[in-house]
């Protein structure tokens, strides 16, 4: 499969070791003087390491990996002690990875191994428009949404957002965040919320959203990967794509199509389309 995990440049790196602490995981290890990853299934590709070097050598990619793997991570994990058990705990919850956290606590019980107390920590090298937030809890799908009111009587108030997640664009997510777990999936043109003034109360309530533009946008091959593992990786109960009726955005449905098609799932979807005000 296609995800982010860590990438070294070799010409870079002088081998002092920085990043070593910062990857609790164990996926680093300092090898004929140079930081080596020695397995994809260690790396989360979350990038913790990447702020500690001093040469910049250390980057994130998108490349065939083996999926990461939070039970192999959590056996080598525990051999290093309770500070880094509580560094690995506390770097996935600042990542809000709460399918890994759950993961990683549940070995934890398993095992009979204390559970360190962890504390939510600012995450300075990490971009804050990538970082994954699950509102779901916040947002359940019953939760009341005022809507039928025009244009130029619309304040925030009157219309609550029903996003759940972030981030929303197809670029940006992770297939592997845990709000794509049971998920009914809206996939959305980029035009379709300016054009429809009931977007959140109609279309978005309930849903974990993913969005992009089939004409301006020159993905059309990443567009699919990564859906394709969206689909793989997650149980999402439905799918609905949302686009609007000019010919360009009938690329949508063909991208979701496709995607299904790689992933080999059977995922019944609705197809809506928007007219143009």
């Amino acid at each position: 499969m296609k995800r982010k995990i860590i990438k070294i440049d070799e010409d870079k790196c002088n081998g002092c070791g920085e990043c070593i602490p910062n990857c609790p995981e164990g996926a680093l290890q300092i090898i004929d003087g140079k930081a080596r990853l020695i397995s994809d299934l260690f790396c989360d590709g979350l990038g913790a390491c990447i702020g500690e070097c001093p040469l910049g050598a250390i980057s994130v990619e998108e490349r065939e990996a083996e999926p990461y793997n939070e039970s192999k991570v959590m056996e080598n994990v525990v051999k290093a002690g309770q500070s880094v058990i509580k560094a690995h705990l506390e770097h996935l919850k600042d990542h809000n990875e709460t399918e890994f956290l759950n993961q990683a606590v549940d070995f934890l019980n398993e095992n009979k191994i204390e559970i360190p107390e962890i504390e939510e920590k600012s995450v300075p090298f990490a971009c804050p428009g990538m970082k994954i937030v699950d509102k779901r809890e916040e947002h359940p799908p019953e939760s009341p949404v005022q809507g039928g009111l025009s244009s130029d009587t619309i304040e925030a108030e009157d219309l609550p957002s029903e996003l759940r997640q972030w981030p929303t664009q197809l670029h940006l997510v992770n297939p592997q965040a845990s709000y794509f777990q049971e998920a009914d999936l809206l996939v959305a043109a980029d035009c379709v919320p300016f054009a429809f003034n009931n977007f959140h109360g109609k279309y978005l309530k309930g849903k974990t959203l993913v969005h992009f533009c089939p004409k301006l946008d020159d993905s059309y091959e990443k567009y699919v990967e990564k859906l394709s593992q969206i689909f793989s990786l997650n149980n999402i109960k439905s799918i609905t794509v949302l686009k609007m009726e000019v010919p360009c955005c009938g690329g949508t449905r063909a991208i979701v199509d496709a995607a299904l098609e790689n992933s080999g799932k059977n995922i019944k979807i609705e197809d809506i389309t928007i007219n143009i005000p």
